[in-house]
């Protein structure tokens, strides 16, 4: 899950050049019709499976491509014309609250009391890399703050309810799916906000491009982790996305990066790795202990 959150971190260096010469609703129109056709060979068995599922899931799934993919990824795109590169990507640090609560009410997970004092870091590493002056938060940062806060939200929702999906129809056919209902969804999108139909060839690879890397391929990684993963936690792998994107944004995209910015990358880092490694031992020592008495 790491793996696929650090591919969405690179999603900048190709959404936001897309979001210059075109409108945020017919980047991700496009970008859904290329991944639609690149998972056609899959789809009638995925509509297939959808259609015999329960009516949870056949719901949850709509949700999830409308929602989660639609709509979250235009908000998302949206907020490049209103911030730096960095700031639409890191503000994701509410995923992990959002889905937690999410989680809760919806899969009924458990969260073990230690969990906190590693959430909580997190959550104050985020927002320290989030915006530049962190006391001091700008018009032009609440705008793209908004936007990415709506995707946020909507992104820790497909989080939740891809656990629950993917427990009946599997990875492939949830992905698949993802893709499928959100074509529809980004077409309404650009009905609704009167968005251009029309886009430059030479902008094509670039398109691709985004739909393949940060999409597809990253969205495989994701859901062949959650498989493994509770939702609760899956969110805080998926902090590697803003520690990407701020990254990316430095050293390819010339955004600045502050000192509270640098101490905030350093903080999620820790956060994230220390949580991966309290979770592994906490979930290895009831098997040590089997083996033991066994023995």
């Amino acid at each position: 899950m790491a793996l696929g959150a650090s591919l969405w971190g690179t999603s900048a260096l190709l959404r936001e050049p897309l979001s210059r010469g075109l409108s945020a609703p017919t980047v991700v129109f496009f970008e859904h019709l290329a991944l639609v056709l690149f998972v056609s060979p899959f789809l009638p068995a995925a509509l297939r499976a959808w259609a015999s599922s329960s009516a949870r899931t056949r719901a949850a799934t709509v949700i999830i491509g409308a929602g989660s993919s639609a709509l979250a990824t235009t908000l998302f795109t949206a907020a490049f014309q209103f911030g730096d590169p960095i700031t639409p990507q890191v503000l994701q640090k509410l995923q992990p609250l959002l889905a937690i609560l999410l989680a809760v009410v919806i899969l009924g997970e458990r969260l073990r009391p230690k969990f906190a004092f590693f959430a909580i870091p997190a959550l104050i590493g985020a927002w320290l890399l989030t915006f530049a002056e962190p006391f001091n938060v700008g018009i032009s940062d609440a705008q793209a703050a908004l936007f990415a806060l709506g995707a946020a939200a909507l992104w820790a929702a497909g989080t939740v309810l891809g656990r629950l999906v993917d427990q009946e129809l599997g990875a492939r056919n949830t992905l698949v799916l993802r893709f499928a209902f959100g074509l529809p969804a980004t077409l309404l999108i650009v009905l609704v906000t009167g968005s251009g139909w029309t886009m430059p060839i030479s902008l094509a690879p670039t398109l691709i491009g985004l739909a393949l890397i940060p999409g597809l391929l990253a969205l495989t990684f994701y859901y062949i982790g959650l498989r493994r993963t509770p939702a609760s936690r899956a969110t805080f792998a998926e902090l590697f996305f803003p520690v990407t994107a701020a990254i990316v944004g430095v050293t390819l995209l010339d955004a600045s990066m502050t000192p509270s910015r640098w101490m905030g990358m350093f903080i999620v880092v820790a956060s994230v790795t220390a949580l991966a490694w309290h979770e592994q031992r906490v979930t290895s020592l009831p098997s040590l202990r089997q083996r033991r008495q066994q023995s």
